[in-house]
C-alpha cells in the first residue's frame, strides 16, 4: 500500500511540474501587437526565443523578448536557425508578459511581405 501511495504521489508531482512548465500563467490574456526589429534569434530548446527592439510611444527604443514553441515543431514547418535574422522588420502578436517587463508569448509573426505565420500550430513557414 505504501509503495502504491508513493508511486501515485510521485506521478502526481511530476505531472503538475510538467503542466506548470507548459502553462501560460506568466503571461496575461491581453493580446498585444508590436512592430519590431529582430536583434537576435535563438533556435534552441526548450523554446525558440526572439529578441527584438521596438520604438515606444515616447520615441525611445525598448528591448523585448518573445517566446515561441519548441524548435522541433517549427522545424517541421520549415523553420531553421536562419529563418529570422537581425535587422528583419516584423510585426509580432501575442500575450503580454505578466511579471516580466517587455516579454511576450508569440502567437503570430507577420513578415515584411505581409505573410502571417502562426507559431503554435505550424503548417507552413518561410525558409531562407
Amino acid at each position: 500500500m505504501l509503495k502504491t501511495a508513493t508511486f501515485l504521489l510521485t506521478v502526481g508531482l511530476a505531472a503538475s511540474t510538467a503542466f506548470a512548465h507548459h502553462g501560460r500563467a506568466s503571461y496575461t490574456t491581453d493580446i498585444i501587437s508590436l512592430d519590431a526589429t529582430v536583434t537576435e534569434f535563438r533556435f534552441v530548446n526548450p523554446h525558440v526565443q526572439i529578441y527584438f527592439d521596438i520604438t515606444n510611444e515616447d520615441g525611445e527604443i525598448e528591448q523585448w523578448q518573445g517566446e515561441l514553441t519548441a524548435p522541433n515543431k517549427l522545424a517541421r514547418g520549415g523553420w531553421t536557425k536562419n529563418t529570422q535574422q537581425p535587422g528583419d522588420q516584423i510585426r509580432i502578436t501575442g500575450r503580454a508578459g505578466r511579471n516580466e517587463g517587455h516579454s511576450v508569448a508569440i502567437n503570430e509573426i507577420i513578415m515584411p511581405d505581409g505573410q502571417a505565420i502562426p507559431l503554435w500550430e505550424v503548417l507552413d513557414a518561410p525558409t531562407r
